[in-house]
């Protein structure tokens, strides 16, 4: 007699069981002091730290981060993912097109975007096809505030989403260990007088090229 496959399993055990909710709890906080502490002392902040402000414990910090490549993509793809979400906000929320730029430039700064810059110097897959996605995202997001900005009239013509990429990172970088700690009050400060030196009319020439993303990809 053939004998017939039994396919009655209850379909909870044929699933791929969820992460818990306090799972996905202990997660986030693990990604948000992970930024927090590679703001304050860069990328190679020992984990035990990150552990520690987390609040929860090592071996938890490894069972989701098995290593400070895993950490550090994480962190590089939360950061990235939250700058678009500013991005999109902005283009929503504010009508005048170098307003929503604006909008963005300094919610840019609060999402610490200059923490990037240490961060993509570790060794870890910076071309994962999830990074590659999230960065097409925010500079396609990034792109369309400065071509409505400056196609209203409202933008210098002669620099390009590059130079808006560049000029953010370098303003909002963190100086790790630094006795300055008051630093970070300026930020918002130093990013109005570049956001002035944006709008049209331009009021001085530009030395050399403006910065296109294709500057920026290249690694040479």
């Amino acid at each position: 007699m053939e004998t017939v496959a039994d396919t009655t399993a209850p379909e909870a055990q044929r699933r791929t069981p969820r992460p818990r909710a306090d799972a996905l709890r202990n997660r986030e906080r693990i990604v948000t002091a992970a930024r927090e502490l590679f703001v304050e002392f860069g990328p190679d902040v020992p984990l035990d730290d990150v552990a520690r402000r987390a609040g929860v414990g090592n071996a938890t910090l490894y069972r989701n981060f098995p290593d400070r490549a895993a950490l550090t993509h994480e962190v590089v793809l939360a950061v990235t993912s939250r700058t678009t979400a500013r991005a999109e906000e902005a283009a929503a929320a504010e009508a005048d097109p170098f307003a929503a730029l604006s909008r963005f430039v300094h919610a840019a700064a609060d999402e610490r975007i200059g923490a990037l810059c240490p961060m993509l110097s570790g060794v870890f897959d910076k071309d994962h096809p999830d990074l590659l996605a999230e960065r097409d995202r925010l500079e396609a997001a990034v792109e369309g505030l400065v071509s409505r900005a400056m196609s209203a009239g409202r933008l210098r013509t002669d620099i390009a989403v590059g130079d808006v990429l560049v000029a953010l990172s370098q303003l909002t970088r963190p100086l790790p260990g630094i006795a300055c700690l008051d630093i970070d009050r300026f930020t918002h400060r130093h990013l109005q007088l570049f956001l002035d030196g944006l709008e049209a009319p331009a009021r001085s020439v530009l030395p050399g090229s403006a910065a296109t993303l294709e500057n920026l990809r290249r690694r040479d």
